[in-house]
């Protein structure tokens, strides 16, 4: 009798042994579970940009826009040389699927110009920054450093890209976009006898009757775009050190998703006094852009 109360209180024991074990099992899987998780949201990587590689640069302007980019390049009597030209110059890069470019110089009688293209893939390297906004921080810091003015005067493009045709003053009193002072009215001669405004044909403020320094129209000054690709800006400089030719350069940068295209086209006349066209110059480049926005999002 002694003998089976024994064995019945060491079985006993051992049910309450293993139904502890059993619940301490169950608490640890919660554990594991509930650390598995936390640690699964703490990794979990932001968004990736859209594009994972870039296009071959010097193939991406086609030879009608170098055409109209680089006037000279079909005057380039020699074949090889001319096809020279179009293929452009790729820029020095240690990864094509981060960042490409391609250069373009050609001279002609009357100018030199220059075309740089360049496209960056931005990544980021922090699981809390998606490559979109890495990509907006990088492209926002150019946008600060071009130093885009605010804007002085109230001419506007019309429609069709052109001036409109009346010109003001800026609130600094600098001319209209024409170069020349406004109309007094009439174009009557003053009391003294004398001409005043523009009815005598000479710009005012412009002794002898020669072009003097003028304001960069407001539809023509380095700015926002807000028509082209995610974000983008325009900038426009002009040399003018030295007794040279004035070299133009207008640079045009926008970002779509994770990538940054900047567009650099430069004309320096080969003639000193003519200043390269600022309009022109500008429409060209955006065209160009435009272009390039396009090809990225089909």
């Amino acid at each position: 009798m002694q003998r089976k109360a024994y064995v019945s209180g060491v079985a006993a024991v051992l049910a309450a042994l293993l139904a502890g074990c059993t619940g301490g099992s169950d608490g640890g899987d919660t554990t594991d579970s509930s650390n598995s998780d936390s640690a699964g949201t703490a990794t979990a990587a932001a968004e990736p940009g859209r594009y994972r590689n870039l296009p071959e640069a010097c193939g991406a302007v086609g030879k009608d826009t170098l055409d109209s980019l680089l006037p000279g390049i079909r005057q380039i009597a020699d074949e090889e040389q001319r096809e020279q030209a179009y293929e452009g110059e790729p820029t020095l890069t240690y990864d094509n699927d981060r960042k490409v470019g391609c250069r373009w110089k050609v001279e002609s009688a009357s100018a030199t110009d220059h075309l740089f293209v360049d496209f960056e893939r931005v990544v980021s390297y922090d699981n809390a920054v998606s490559d979109d906004d890495q990509a907006r921080e990088l492209f926002a810091t150019s946008r600060t450093a071009a130093d885009l003015p605010e804007p002085t005067a109230t001419e506007t493009l019309s429609p069709t890209g052109m001036l409109s045709p009346t010109g003001t003053q800026s609130p600094s009193g600098k001319q209209s976009p024409s170069g020349t002072g406004a109309p007094s009215g009439s174009g009557a001669p003053s009391p003294a006898g004398t001409p005043s405004g523009t009815g005598s044909g000479t710009p005012s403020g412009t002794p002898g009757g020669t072009s003097g320094p003028t304001a960069t129209p407001t539809a023509l000054q380095p700015r926002v775009l807000d028509d082209l690709a995610d974000e983008a800006f325009l900038d426009d400089e002009l040399n003018s050190s030295g007794s040279t030719a004035k070299q133009r350069t207008v640079t045009v940068a926008f970002r779509t998703s994770n990538v940054i295209v900047t567009i650099e086209y430069e004309e320096q006349p080969a003639t000193v006094g003519v200043v390269p066209d600022s309009e022109e110059m500008q429409d060209r480049a955006r065209k160009l852009a435009a272009q390039l926005a396009d090809s990225l999002a089909e």
